[in-house]
């Protein structure tokens, strides 16, 4: 057997079992979105030198900018303060439907409060959780369309940091804003709104950033570059794949060691115990991957030997 022939059934088996010994799998990876939407009582003020508010300017910077977003590209419309709507998401992040997400976009009316911390971080979790069932493909973009300053800034200060931490990209929209937002300095970043044009033309900045790093590539180049690692690196790459840091903002991270366990420091001397099954596994846990790993190299040497060991 030709040794790049055999390099290739080592790497597709490790591949095979890392993905394989994950709980679940992705089909399709796209690019996500949530937009945070201030519904407050401040958005029915209008806007300069227009007979539109604020509100109906976003409304219609989002619709018109929307229509033209590929399809690849899943949106989640997350609203705060409405005074007709009493959920807050008003289209979930996952497959567009386009006219069910036109007419969520329409709903909402300005109501009051801006609790915007804690509507930053109910986005926040949804990406995260989606990041985590796309095995970290894709991206994760959250947009924050809004007129003043947060009722909550003690929580926007304590997620926000957090949040960009786990690689999710922060765009704001200060919309008629007298000063820049707060969120300015914190955001990837800010743009600044005050008529319904350059509004439009922020929402659509911004999903022209989406655009640019399709999922599709993102892909196909991620696995050329493990492809032409050595088989130890491209098994840890692999593996990483399915532990990105996922769990909620402003949480500790879930730590797996703990299902594990504790081995008792005092040795064991009593009798031999008849051989009984283990346990099952608890749900969501996957099988060790050094052991599957493992046996996969075995494997692949018994292939080796069995078609390639009489050939000089």
């Amino acid at each position: 057997m030709k040794p790049n022939a055999f390099s290739a059934i080592v790497f597709m088996t490790i591949l095979a079992a890392c993905v394989f010994s994950q709980p679940a799998q992705a089909q399709e990876y796209h690019d996500n979105v949530v937009i945070v939407l201030d519904a407050s009582g401040s958005m029915r003020e209008r806007m300069p030198d227009s007979p539109l508010t604020r509100m109906d300017a976003a409304k219609a910077a989002l619709k018109d900018v929307l229509a033209k977003v590929p399809l690849s590209t899943q949106v989640g419309l997350l609203q705060f303060s409405a005074a007709n709507v009493t959920q807050d998401w008003l289209y979930p992040l996952g497959p567009r439907n386009e006219q069910a997400l036109l007419q969520a976009i329409d709903r909402p009316n300005p109501g009051r409060g801006t609790p915007l911390g804690a509507f930053l971080k109910k986005a926040a979790d949804r990406l995260l959780e989606e990041r985590a069932l796309q095995f970290g493909y894709g991206t994760y973009r959250l947009l924050v369309v809004t007129d003043g300053e947060a009722s909550d800034r003690h929580l926007v200060d304590k997620y926000i940091p957090d949040i960009i931490s786990r690689g999710i990209i922060v765009d704001v929209i200060g919309v008629d804003m007298r000063t820049d937002h707060a969120l300015a300095r914190q955001a990837h970043s800010y743009r600044r709104a005050n008529d319904p044009e350059s509004l439009r033309t922020a929402v659509s900045e911004v999903f022209a950033e989406v655009s640019v790093s399709g999922s599709d590539a993102v892909e196909e180049d991620a696995f050329d570059i493990i492809a032409g690692l050595p088989v130890e690196t491209a098994a840890a790459a692999l593996q990483a794949l399915a532990v990105a840091d996922n769990h909620p903002i402003g949480s500790r991270p879930f730590n797996r060691a703990r299902l594990e366990p504790t081995p008792s420091p005092v040795p064991d001397k009593s009798p031999p115990q008849p051989n009984n099954p283990p346990p099952p596994l608890p749900p969501g846990r996957s099988l060790p991957i050094v052991p599957i790993i493992i046996g996969a190299l075995v494997l692949a040497f018994v292939i080796k030997s069995l078609f390639g060991g009489g050939r000089r």
